[in-house]
């Protein structure tokens, strides 16, 4: 399993190289539900945007959490929550910011 991220500032029209990126993982208790977050890696963007190799290695519910200060007018954190299911495939969640939003989806 591997897990990417790729983050780009649309309003320079540029990777946003230098943002701080946590991965964490959804903590579970012994009934099955979610009881918050835990700290899985940290990684920050490269001169492309890109983080390339994070630890996501089972299945189950995850959150990418990047420092937007200075990226985002608005937005000086932006969380994603997303579920692995096929833990042996390779999932690439890209982030999309602009000064007033962002966007994301499931890349290739």
């Amino acid at each position: 399993m591997s897990l990417s991220t790729h983050v780009l500032d649309t309003a320079s029209g540029k990777p946003a190289a230098g943002v701080p990126v946590r991965l964490e993982r959804a903590a579970v208790t012994l009934d099955g539900a979610t009881k918050g977050w835990r700290p899985v890696a940290q990684a920050v963007t490269d001169d492309d945007g890109r983080v390339g190799d994070l630890p996501a290695d089972r299945a189950g519910a995850w959150r990418l959490v990047f420092d937007t200060t200075g990226h985002s007018a608005f937005y000086p954190e932006v969380a994603i929550v997303f579920v692995i299911r096929e833990p042996a495939d390779h999932h690439h969640v890209p982030l999309l910011l602009a000064p007033y939003g962002y966007s994301t989806y499931r890349g290739s």
